[in-house]
């Protein structure tokens, strides 16, 4: 089976490729991302000489790129997308032709070329915000997006369950919780705060932590994407949950596997649509048989070590230079 990974460069792209050809070795791999700041393919050099793994540079929003990988792909699945939700209150243009646009060329050619599954990552963000005692979101749950990035997001969803009612393509759609684990952009919560802390900085926490979200490992991530792939009904949509936390809890936690106090935080303000929490119920993906196998207790402090062990990656791609020093590059876990 031939596979085409879009944003297979980026965080949790990049740790699916690894994860399903751990498990399908026998299936192969085009990576397609376009190596914005958040795309490294340094992110893959452990399997670059993989002979099912192959690596093409090329933009989502643009026709050419797409149609020319995707001749003869069994499988689409879509994780490019602009995701940094204060990039995208600064320029939500560019998050409109990514996550919109990108993902409209990517379903016209999985049409014309009659690809067997379109899967099409997406996030939680979508529902907007919850209150402290509000149920968490299910797959029923109205979209109510309150920034440019979660509204994008929404914009790419419905498209995509639009060329599954109008036209018959067979898709499927995830949801997920934050997601932590190796390879992750330091321009995200956990791995800025981890990254800080080495350097001896302070952790710019908004408000007083009190926002709630959940954390799923990249690495259940993957396995959950991987299950929907093999049992999940065409045209459905399946969520999936991590653990909740507020982000106070997850500073103290990295506070602690650091042996730091809370002197290294600094209190900022809120950013402009800062929703207050969110929480999912995976009922329905569990039904399929899935469950976490990482908790944050046991697997956060191993991230922290990761990047302790992989400055050469993070600290280049947090200083916006080219990441050189491939041969220092550690294991996770």
């Amino acid at each position: 089976m031939k596979i085409l990974v879009t944003g297979g460069a980026g965080f949790i792209g990049s740790n699916f490729i690894r994860y399903f050809l751990r498990h399908h070795p026998d299936d192969s791999i085009v990576n397609l991302d376009a190596l914005t700041y958040a795309g490294h393919s340094e992110s893959l050099k452990d399997i670059e000489d993989n002979p099912n793994y192959r690596f093409v540079k090329g933009d989502i929003a643009n026709s050419e790129d797409v149609r020319g990988v995707m001749e003869g792909v069994d499988i689409v699945v879509n994780f490019a997308a602009e995701s940094h939700v204060d990039r995208s209150i600064i320029d939500p243009l560019v998050f409109v032709r990514t996550n919109v646009l990108g993902t409209a060329q990517l379903l016209n050619a999985a049409l014309d070329l009659k690809v067997k599954r379109f899967h099409h990552v997406s996030t939680d963000e979508v529902y907007g915000e919850l209150g402290p005692s509000d149920a968490p979101f299910t797959e029923d749950t109205p979209y109510k997006p309150r920034t440019p990035y979660s509204a994008s997001k929404a914009g790419s969803d419905h498209l995509v369950r639009a060329y599954f009612e109008t036209y018959g393509l067979p898709v499927t759609i995830t949801n997920c919780a934050n997601n932590y684990g190796p390879y992750h952009d330091p321009e995200k919560l956990i791995p800025r705060f981890i990254t800080n802390l080495l350097e001896g900085k302070k952790v710019p926490l908004m408000g007083k932590g009190e926002n709630i979200r959940e954390w799923l490992h990249v690495e259940d991530h993957a396995s959950a994407i991987d299950l929907v792939l093999q049992k999940g009904k065409i045209g459905e949509t399946y969520l999936i949950e991590g653990e909740e936390k507020t982000n106070m809890e997850i500073t103290q936690m990295l506070l602690t596997a650091l042996d730091m106090d809370e002197s290294m935080i600094e209190f900022v303000s809120h950013r402009l649509g800062h929703d207050f929490r969110y929480a999912i119920d995976g009922k329905k993906l569990k039904a399929l048989g899935w469950e976490r196998k990482h908790s944050l207790e046991i697997d956060l402090p191993k991230v922290v070590n990761w990047y302790k062990e992989n400055e050469w990656w993070w600290k280049a791609t947090k200083e916006g230079r080219p990441i050189i020093d491939r041969e220092s590059q550690k294991s996770y876990g």
